[in-house]
């Protein structure tokens, strides 16, 4: 029976929806902290089914009516996928005559120096579609050129000509000078009616020709391909009868409306890693921890991020399609950039559903590629062929060999053990239970890879952090990370499988705006500092407003992109007056220098450079959107087997019998290693050398034993 029956005391209820490569996981919380969790297999040939079938799923387990949703928040994979695996739309570019090259010059990095195979991945526009137009401003604004608009009208021809529904415009300079790009917009338009236009202008106001460019042609490649998708879903719920509307997950840990996500998808390309950060942010807070890092491994990749001083970092870009997408700038050159803000994480390819072979060298390497939802695992039983590392665990003993998610998804063993032990085991040589060692430990070996980008590199030594890790297979692979970085804590929250939903659920919407400013501060001056401030707060407040949020409702922060003349990188440094004055401005420079000295050791005497001025707007809830607790239906809990045979490599006893417990059966003691805490949505790995409790908030706690 559900906690709460429908009734005149029925309390509302706010959902959560995060698609996952293999699951999708939705999360209802009331607003008394119940919680009640639904995790379903994705539906790839069209994601919106899977959501809507779990909304309506939990709605009948609660006996809820639809109309008792006061909000539904979502974070997907759709964008990623379609510019991972070059499925987005046929698009254009228009640009200004001689720059059609940007995307093929981009930075000239190579990030694998020595490998003289490596090649970039090719443009997201073909070069044919690459059209020139005569014009040109320069970085004042001043036009030089004016706009030759019958190169337009050729332009807008040869779109009909070939069919091109989706056009990026990026003109040189037009950060300082919109007029010819919006013109160009009027005219194409015109000639092609509901044509999906990305103007460079309205995306990103910034320098940078590369970035602006590769920003916006993203944003074309995925704009209609995700329109599509958040509409089908909208409609979907509202069949459901649920009748408010839709926000979506951005990359930068805010919420937004469904209409700017359909029109900017290049801000929700990582919703879902940044979610689960945002989440973890919220949960450190309330464990009065302010240094963690995060795990969240999921069913294709692994995402870890940092949380330092109790504040999580934002990074200003970030890269797609690379082997390992990181916001660190010394990651930079194997995918596509987007400039835009998002939570600094770095992500690697090492999830359950990541696929395990036996290269031409001889060597066991996992990934990139990954089984997915379909056919998925060979021990999901739907015709999967190859070896994951989901199967190598579950040869290991550290799932259960006959079902997941308590009982609802059969899983059979056999079958994972014959496709290790004829894809890997018998082409090196080993056992069948030696080679899924193998999987599972470079699994632990790629992911550290992934918690070392936004630590060790950053100069923050993760010895001093305390792991979060959640995701379907975060918890399972926990222990054995932070055994290799000499980490000694470990945090697992409750509902760790769907844990990225709490973070939806707890998240503020929240929009970026940003204007080139490129001048030294000297030259500037306040006067027009605070003009242009004054008009992104204006946009940034109707914004809001349009979103229901009123005056006492917003919250407005500025910040600035600040660097040393001459530099080429800049930082980025908030200030708290609503105008700047001369002492303001003195406080901003400190506040530059300080930040410099921190992330490179040393600062100068020198004249400083504005680059962008930003406004960070926030719309504020009526009440708090973090409950004090959480009444979780899935504590409760049991596993059916009470024990299980687990291996633990060769260098211990190599086969031992484990316990297996539920999360509430930890409540008032501490349980050594080895063993395994088996959920509905996750399997927590205990290994020898280690104890499990649980704390007052339900979180187990592992900590390494002296």
């Amino acid at each position: 029976m559900p906690e709460h029956s429908a009734g005149s005391d029925t309390p509302g209820f706010r959902v959560g929806v995060d698609i996952g490569g293999t699951f999708t996981d939705v999360v209802f919380l009331s607003d008394r902290g119940g919680v009640h969790v639904k995790k379903v297999v994705s539906t790839p040939d069209d994601y919106s089914r899977a959501v809507l079938d779990a909304v309506d799923a939990g709605l009948r387990d609660l006996e809820l009516p639809a109309g008792r949703l006061s909000e539904v928040s979502h974070a997907f994979t759709l964008a990623t996928n379609a510019i991972l695996e070059g499925r987005g739309v046929k698009t254009a570019l228009i640009t200004t005559e001689g720059f059609r090259d940007v995307l093929e010059i981009s930075r000239l990095r190579m990030p694998r120096l020595y490998d003289l195979y490596y090649r970039k991945p090719p443009p997201l526009v073909e070069r044919r579609l690459r059209l020139e137009v005569r014009e040109r401003v320069d970085y004042r604004g001043e036009v030089l050129v004016p706009l030759v608009e019958s190169d337009v009208e050729k332009a807008a021809q040869v779109l009909l000509d070939e069919g091109i529904r989706s056009v990026a415009v990026c003109l040189l300079h037009s950060y300082a000078n919109p007029r010819h790009e919006i013109r160009i917009g009027e005219i194409l338009e015109e000639r092609i009616p509901g044509l999906s236009l990305s103007l460079s202008s309205r995306l990103l106001a910034e320098t940078g020709e590369y970035e602006r460019t590769s920003t916006t042609v993203i944003n074309s490649y995925i704009r209609p391909i995700v329109a599509r998708y958040l509409g089908r879903l909208d409609d979907g719920l509202r069949d459901l009868g649920v009748g408010v509307p839709l926000t979506v997950m951005q990359s930068n840990g805010g919420r937004a409306s469904v209409r700017m996500a359909a029109e900017e998808p290049v801000h929700c390309v990582e919703s879902g890693p940044a979610a689960g950060v945002v989440g973890a942010h919220h949960l450190a807070a309330r464990l009065d921890l302010p240094n963690v890092l995060t795990l969240d491994m999921g069913g294709t990749t692994a995402k870890s991020s940092i949380i330092e001083e109790g504040n999580l970092l934002l990074s200003r870009e970030y890269e797609v399609g690379g082997g390992m997408s990181s916001g660190h700038r010394l990651l930079k050159g194997s995918g596509y950039i987007l400039r835009v803000p998002s939570i600094d994480l770095a992500e690697v390819s090492a999830g359950g559903g990541s696929v395990a072979r036996v290269d031409k060298g001889g060597a066991l390497c996992c990934g990139p590629d990954s089984a997915g939802a379909v056919p998925g695992p060979a021990c999901y039983g739907q015709g999967g062929d190859l070896p994951t590392v989901t199967d190598a665990n579950l040869v290991l003993g550290f799932l259960n060999g006959r079902y997941l998610l308590g009982g609802d998804f059969p899983v059979f063993e056999d079958q994972a053990r014959a496709v290790v032990e004829r894809r890997l085991a018998a082409p090196l040589g080993v056992s069948a239970v030696e080679a899924a060692w193998g999987v599972h430990q470079l699994a632990n070996s790629n992911m550290a890879r992934a918690v070392a980008a936004v630590s060790s590199e950053r100069g923050r030594d993760p010895r001093r952090f305390t792991l979060m890790a959640f995701g379907g297979g975060g918890p399972l692979h926990a222990a054995g990370l932070a055994q290799l970085l000499k980490m000694t804590r470990i945090i697992v929250p409750p509902s760790p499988g769907v844990f990225s939903c709490f973070g939806l659920l707890f998240s503020d919407v929240e929009h970026h705006l940003v204007q080139a400013q490129v001048k030294s501060l000297s030259q500037l001056g306040l006067a027009a500092m605070n003009r242009t401030l004054d008009r992104l707060r204006e946009q940034a407040r109707g914004l809001l407003e349009q979103e229901g949020f009123g005056a006492g409702r917003r919250q407005l922060a500025a910040e600035a992109d600040l660097k040393y003349k001459g530099q080429t990188s800049h930082l980025r440094v908030g200030f708290e007056s609503p105008n700047l004055d001369r002492d303001g401005l003195e406080a901003l420079e400190a506040a530059f220098h300080r930040e410099h000295e921190a992330n490179y050791g040393y600062r100068l005497d020198s004249e400083l450079e504005l680059v962008n001025l930003r406004v960070r707007a926030r719309g504020l809830d009526r009440v708090t959107r973090v409950p004090e607790t959480l009444s979780l239906s899935q504590d409760g809990f049991r596993p059916r087997v009470r024990s299980r045979r687990i291996y633990q490599g060769p260098s211990q006893p190599e086969w031992i019998e484990a316990p297996v417990l539920g999360r509430l059966e930890l409540e008032g003691k501490s349980l050594r290693g080895p063993a395994l805490i088996e959920e509905y949505d996750s399997t927590t790995l205990v290994p020898g050398g280690w104890s499990a409790r649980l704390d007052q908030r339900l979180n187990i706690v592992l900590e390494k034993e002296d």
